[in-house]
């Protein structure tokens, strides 16, 4: 069992129009949902793979309930607290002119008996996983180091966490020592305080990262592909050949889910790379998130190529 904790999550909707004309009523060409929020699309890229795993974070009103139907749907348990309020829409419009606009809704406050009962339901779950997913922003009410608290909650019970998260939530959370992280180039950033140019540039601050403690470094550059520092500080990079992009909403998270597999089955670091390349790709060549068309990542596969950094 995997456990994915999603603090925050949402219903994604995922809009295409011919241009967005900020002032006027916008038709939409075509419109889909799906349960998202980072730790949600972990889940689900999970369960496509096979593997059981059980879900939890904060839910709330219709939003929430159409968000656990779904998973439940795709044979995900759900563990989720329910609170009041409403969870929160992220909304993506596509337009032909390849811009992209995101429109995030704030979601619901969390008080402290919602913590308390969350915390006492993440307790009763690490007894039962192998592994735990800690992925997004937190929800509103949250402190910043709740996903530090997480951690080392999971340190006590032996096991390991992976984090994706930004801002001081991601600071903090380092701070705890979890097993695996995965910044893209801003977050990564944010945490060395200075800009990153060069390739070489995003390898120093990966390693410094690794040597405090972290295990696994994983750096997602988008388009750029991914930077991995690991086993003594030893830098890999991979990218997948080209696709024709429709969404990249969930790369990043597949790119965690991929991870968490090849953990599991103890593939090499080589191995691991060029799976999550794949499959992070892939994942942008459909218009729903964490819908991972299989055959396509396995094409992708097949023709990525790992390098070895100095």
């Amino acid at each position: 069992m995997i456990l994915t904790v999603t603090l925050n999550p949402a219903v994604d909707k995922i809009y295409t129009t011919g241009e967005l004309i900020s002032g006027h009523a916008n038709k939409m060409r075509t419109a889909v949902s799906c349960a998202g929020g980072k730790g949600v699309n972990v889940a689900r890229v999970l369960r496509l793979y096979g593997y059981p795993v059980c879900a939890m974070g904060f839910l709330a009103g219709y939003a929430g309930k159409f968000i656990e139907d779904y998973l439940q749907g795709e044979g995900v348990e759900c563990r989720f607290v329910h609170v009041e309020g409403e969870t929160r829409n992220n909304i993506r419009i596509l337009a032909d002119n390849g811009y992209t606009t995101d429109i995030l809704e704030p979601g619901p406050e969390i008080g402290k008996e919602q913590l308390q009962q969350f915390m006492s339901e993440y307790e009763s779950a690490l007894s039962a996983c192998e592994l735990v997913v800690l992925s997004g922003s937190p929800a509103r009410g949250l402190a910043d180091d709740i996903y530090a608290s997480l951690i080392e909650k999971a340190r006590f019970f032996g096991i390991k966490t992976l984090l994706d998260t930004s801002g001081e939530s991601l600071r903090r959370g380092i701070a705890a020592k979890p097993y695996f992280i995965k910044p893209n180039q801003k977050e990564l950033e944010y945490i060395v305080g200075h800009k990153l140019v060069k390739r070489e540039d995003v390898v120093e601050a990966a390693r410094a990262i690794h040597h405090s403690g972290i295990a696994h470094v994983i750096v997602s550059m988008g388009r750029n592909g991914l930077l991995c520092v690991e086993s003594g500080g030893q830098a890999l990079y991979a990218r997948a050949g080209k696709i024709q992009a429709r969404n990249t909403t969930g790369c990043g998270d597949s790119v965690v889910a991929s991870y968490a597999m090849s953990i599991l089955q103890r593939e090499s670091k080589e191995e691991a790379l060029k799976k999550a390349a794949a499959i992070s790709a892939a994942n942008a060549t459909t218009m729903k998130n964490a819908d991972i068309p299989r055959n396509t990542a396995q094409e992708l596969y097949d023709h990525i190529t790992v390098e070895k950094l100095r």
